[in-house]
């Protein structure tokens, strides 16, 4: 475990926001969260991991852990089921590419998301057709209040559209430090259906695709729409896409013809916010350093020294006129902190 007091930020977090941890604490092992946890007063604690999905407005007071905790193995195989655990410090991307390695399906369609192992349940990530909690089988847990380490399932973790348990009742409550995926060893369930992934394949030349083909597919449609957080400041996609009901939906696409959409099992239907944030003509808006991102309206932009009071103003704008001309609530999918 590293302790230090009045850390820089910056290197830690994809928006690449100047701010100042009072206290910061790096976790490579359970044990050292525990010994936190169990010797923690009233003081607040952040938990970082990969820093994608945070943007930081201000001096960050309590103390911040860095979830460091690494690891990655099959555990068990059955039939043509494995099961495989990582730390939550691991690099998700990297370890989705482990897991390509081992020929092991189900995560292809999640490559390149930026992040943590750790993260990914909390946001339930998902792209192109797949989210977490469809090869998810449990996590540890480190209970902050006394240490304890818990085991949960999907139950317990309450998986919705970007959403989870550790986003509501248990925000703040828990420091997750291991994820456990059922994944396929053989007959992989190919997703094809979402976005431009047979469009890129075709274009590849690739006429009967594995789950290799479709790994290089996403990496190449996120390459061309999402800017590299090493280049420009951001954290992906900065909010959710919201849902409606179908006679909304209806209502909607009579006012604003063309307008996009995917209908949801439930009958609701999901609108693409970048389409929503584009046609209130944000796309490639830039004032100072902060901006709408030229390629994708879905991903707001540090050009070099943005701060977060200033990315948080103008995701709020946004909302603000998405709200006003079609009458929907974007969110952020990103923490503020």
């Amino acid at each position: 475990m590293t302790y230090q007091q009045h850390i820089p930020l910056r290197p830690f977090n994809t928006f690449g926001i100047e701010a100042e941890a009072r206290h910061y604490c790096e976790i490579h092992s359970v044990s050292d969260l525990q010994a936190i946890a169990r010797q923690q007063g009233d003081e607040p604690m952040h938990i970082l991991g990969g820093g994608s999905n945070v943007l930081l407005t201000g001096p960050v007071q309590g103390r911040v852990l860095h979830i460091r905790i690494p690891g990655r193995n099959v555990e068990a195989v059955s039939g043509n089921t494995a099961l495989v655990a990582a730390g939550a410090g691991e690099n998700w991307h990297d370890f989705v590419q482990w897991c390509l390695a081992q020929s092991l399906g189900g995560l292809e369609n999640l490559s390149l998301i930026p992040g943590s192992v750790g993260a990914s349940p909390i946001q339930n990530i998902g792209a192109y057709g797949v989210e977490l909690k469809d090869v998810f089988h449990s996590l540890e847990a480190v209970r902050l209040s006394d240490g304890e380490l818990v085991t949960m399932d999907a139950a317990d973790c309450a998986f919705g559209y970007r959403d989870s348990f550790f986003k509501r009742e248990g925000k703040g409550r828990y420091a997750i430090v291991k994820v456990y995926f059922q994944l396929t060893t053989s007959k992989h369930r190919l997703r094809l259906d979402y976005g431009a992934i047979r469009d890129t394949l075709k274009e590849m030349n690739v006429a009967h695709p594995d789950i290799h083909d479709i790994s290089r597919a996403i990496i190449q449609i996120r390459q061309s729409k999402l800017p590299d957080p090493a280049l420009i400041g951001n954290a992906g996609s900065f909010f959710k896409n919201p849902e409606t009901e179908a006679d909304t939906w209806q209502r909607l696409s009579e006012l604003h013809p063309g307008m996009p959409h995917f209908p949801l099992p439930d009958g609701r239907v999901k609108i693409p916010a970048g389409w929503l944030i584009e046609q209130c003509g944000w796309k490639g808006f830039r004032e100072g350093d902060a901006g709408c991102y030229d390629k994708q309206a879905l991903v707001l932009v540090n050009y070099g020294q943005a701060t977060g009071q200033e990315i948080l103003s103008l995701a709020r704008r946004i909302a603000a006129s998405v709200q006003e001309r079609f009458g929907m609530v974007i969110e952020p999918e990103v923490n503020v902190w």
